[in-house]
């Protein structure tokens, strides 16, 4: 594999054992009789990158914070909400937006270019996929590297509206506390109070990150076009995901129902360990690469 040898940044990864080599051959076992791989990947698989996430024992966000997530209807009613979220994405941007793949992302590119991987879904917002250069994949619930308008529906790049809040808040600094899984960072209501946050340039509407929010919900378009992907997939892998979320969920009961060997590759139980035909406990990053 063509896989960096950058070490892993495990600050937000929980404590594991090695992969035993007997996991290992299990796996690689499943993965070779596999010939249309249909594979789905959570927020453990970025943690190695840096990227902390919300679930994991000790050390995701809620078991370090009281801090939670916005929520979708939140966001839409009330202004104040929007200029918190802004202000906290403005300060994290610079930082979240540089993490790169890591040796898990690579893997599955490979896996993808060697005609193994029929179709990646993705719960992440991270763009690691892509920037790893997965190309057969779906980021379920969006990316944050785009922005578009709630009014007319127009789109623009995440890193262009980053120029319009500098312009915006030409004298505006605040010092950040710690980094959340989204992108945005910890200030207080006084930091906030005076951040300006731009509108759509064409319709004077409300802008919001391409992502889904917590409360919304997955395009219909988008659910059945990954049922479709699913239908022509002889097997399922889940890597980096507990599943707790219903979004990601569904595909696994519908592979159940099809009845396609499910392999999960996580740190920590999921909704799917009584059904799984593997599970595994190990990280990603430290797995995947030893599958041929």
């Amino acid at each position: 594999h063509s896989v960096s040898r950058t070490s892993p940044n495990l600050a937000f990864v929980p404590a594991c054992l090695p992969p035993d080599p007997v996991e290992v051959e299990e796996l690689q076992c499943f993965v070779s009789k596999s010939k249309r791989l249909f594979v789905m990947t959570g927020a453990g698989i970025s943690t190695e990158s840096g990227i902390p996430d919300y679930r994991s024992e000790g050390v995701g966000l809620y078991a370090r914070t009281d801090r939670r997530p916005i929520q979708h209807a939140e966001f839409v009613r009330s202004a104040s909400a929007r200029q918190r979220y802004w202000a906290r994405n403005f300060v994290g941007w610079p930082q979240f937006s540089s993490h790169q793949p890591n040796t898990a992302h690579l893997v599955l590119r490979d896996w993808e270019k060697l005609g193994k991987l029929h179709w990646l879904v993705t719960q992440n917002v991270d763009a690691l996929h892509t920037k790893a250069g997965s190309q057969r994949m779906t980021e379920l619930h969006g990316c944050t590297h785009r922005v578009f308008c709630l009014g007319c529906g127009d789109q623009i790049l995440r890193s262009e509206l980053q120029k319009h809040f500098e312009v915006l808040n030409p004298t505006w600094k605040a010092e950040a506390f710690g980094v959340a899984p989204d992108g945005d960072v910890f200030l207080t209501d006084e930091q906030v109070r005076n951040f300006q946050v731009p509108t759509c340039h064409k319709c004077g509407g409300i802008l919001k990150p391409d992502v889904t929010f917590f409360g919304d919900t997955v395009s219909r378009e988008k659910v059945d076009f990954v049922h479709e992907r699913l239908s022509e997939s002889d097997s399922m892998l889940v890597a980096g995901s507990s599943m707790q979320v219903y979004s990601g969920y569904r595909f696994a009961l519908a592979a159940r129902e099809k009845k396609l060997p499910i392999a999960i590759l996580n740190i920590g139980p999921t909704r799917l360990d009584h059904f799984a035909s593997l599970k595994l406990n190990s990280r990603c990053g430290e797995l995947l690469p030893l599958i041929v």
